[in-house]
């Protein structure tokens, strides 16, 4: 049987029988309290006597709560008007019916009656057929108006049941989620499903670039500081574009677009992040500096594709998340970006419907890839975002007149190698040297350089540069390279420095 049945079943019955009831009655007239009693056991009612008013309020004051009360008008110590007072102050009309006992024409007894909380009354002598009818109906109200009660704190329990769920997930997912998507998990639950399913998502990875390096020349509580200055900034960024933030190890953030909703723009939105990133890092070094610590550069790789999203560990500990090889591939395209750039695959090129200003494509040959592919360096989106980079100037490397020897090895999974090979810088602008050596490295490798100064002496063993994809023209035996990381203290540019 339906609970809905069931319900209107047990109201039908409360509507045709009194049988079970319990109705306290209330009379100093030892006659017409019998008479009364003897009527409502005939239909099976318990009834509970009272000889006056005190003792009723005392029952009732020890625990009584009766389904109904019959209460005379008129009784010595303390009236029926008296007690009916006293007993609305605990229980309430709906709580507990109270049907007023009273002479014929005694008008004004029924209205004190009424006045003072009464549900109903009936005049004595009581007839049999009006009393049972009063019962039935006042009966079945109070037990709507119980049943009305038990289903307000039914919702009210649930009520706080989805405010604490409500909390939780605001409080969990908040991490990670912006506000807006937040609430559209609140208002359609179901949207989350929770547990792993295959969707294509647009995947973004940023990194420092030499944060390694900085925090070990870093107080324990400088690092976490500047770490924290540059993930707020990028958290805030994120969430207006309606990323979802899938982990933050160190200083590498991973952000998905596509879930745990899919929206047409997923892509478009990663790019333009990732822009306005980049756009705040100026805001975040100036920070730095203020607190006299090093500026921060990040690269950021983005790609489009089919990964598993949903929950991801054990019964006790779990994280929304994603996994596949798109997100292998994801960190794979961050790994050739320099400081300051945004490197996409060709899937987030095509996944993109704005315009986007393209300031260069390479290809490359990712490692656990069976061919090579195509990556794009972004400058900027058109449309409704409308974001741009500062466009980048020609390098023009300066010559010095005093070349710097160098060592250097290349690194692999985070390793720099025990080959070392030497080289001069013979040219330098800013941050991109020009290497002289017999050893030409592959385009896009990782390389660790000693730099010595020109009596022999090392000036730093801590230089870190990228090799140039070949985009910049040079003669044979050199090659370009981007400094990824440098000491502060150091300037291959000022000749002062290294003597």
């Amino acid at each position: 049987m339906s609970e809905t049945v069931k319900q209107r079943n047990d109201i039908g019955q409360q509507i045709t029988s009194i049988q079970g009831s319990h109705v306290l009655v209330v009379d100093d007239e030892p006659i017409s309290l019998e008479v009364v009693s003897q009527q409502l056991k005939l239909q099976a009612v318990n009834v509970i006597k009272s000889v006056n008013g005190v003792d009723a309020l005392e029952k009732i004051q020890n625990g009584l709560q009766p389904d109904l009360i019959l209460l005379d008008v008129i009784m010595p110590g303390k009236s029926g008007i008296d007690v009916c007072q006293e007993i609305r102050q605990k229980f309430s009309s709906n709580e507990l019916p109270i049907i007023m006992l009273t002479g014929q024409d005694q008008v004004s007894d029924i209205v004190k009656g009424l006045e003072a909380g009464a549900n109903d009354y009936l005049t004595k002598p009581v007839s049999n057929n009006e009393l049972m009818a009063r019962l039935k109906t006042h009966l079945h109200i109070a037990n709507l108006s119980k049943s009305l009660r038990a289903a307000n704190e039914r919702v009210e329990k649930q009520k706080r049941k989805l405010e604490i769920r409500n909390s939780f997930i605001k409080k969990t997912f908040g991490r990670y989620l912006s506000d807006e998507i937040v609430e559209s998990i609140l208002e359609t639950p179901q949207g989350l499903k929770l547990g792993g399913e295959k969707k294509e998502v647009t995947i973004l990875m940023s990194d420092l670039r030499g944060f390694t390096s900085i925090g070990e020349k870093l107080q324990a509580e400088d690092v976490l500081w500047v770490l924290n200055n540059y993930l707020r900034k990028m958290t805030d960024i994120i969430f207006k574009h309606q990323g979802t933030i899938d982990e933050i190890i160190g200083d590498a953030i991973l952000v998905i677009f596509g879930a745990p909703f899919t929206k047409s723009d997923d892509a478009c939105r990663a790019i333009a992040c990732a822009l306005e990133m980049q756009l705040a890092m100026n805001e975040v070094n100036i920070h730095n500096q203020q607190m006299g610590c090093p500026e921060l550069s990040m690269g950021i790789g983005i790609n489009t594709g089919e990964v598993i999203v949903g929950n991801i560990g054990s019964a006790r500990r779990a994280k929304y998340g994603v996994i596949g090889s798109n997100v292998n591939l994801t960190s794979r395209i961050e790994s050739y970006t320099l400081g300051g750039q945004i490197l996409i695959s060709e899937q987030t090129l095509k996944s993109c419907q704005q315009k986007l200003r393209i300031d260069r494509q390479m290809e490359v040959m990712p490692k656990g890839l069976k061919e090579p592919i195509t990556i794009f360096e972004i400058g900027g989106i058109c449309g409704d975002f409308n974001i741009f980079l500062p466009c980048k100037r020609d390098i023009a490397f300066e010559m010095l007149d005093k070349p710097y020897d160098i060592q250097f090895s290349v690194i692999e999974s985070k390793d720099a190698g025990n080959t070392h090979c030497s080289g001069k810088i013979i040219g330098t602008d800013n941050n991109s040297q020009l290497i002289a050596s017999s050893m030409i490295p592959k385009p896009l490798s990782n390389l660790k350089i000693i730099v010595f100064d020109h009596h022999g002496e090392t000036i730093t063993r801590e230089i870190y540069a990228k090799v140039d994809d070949g985009s910049i023209p040079v003669a044979p035996g050199t090659f370009v390279v981007h400094l990824t990381y440098m000491p502060s203290d150091i300037s291959i540019c000022s000749c002062e420095n290294f003597e």
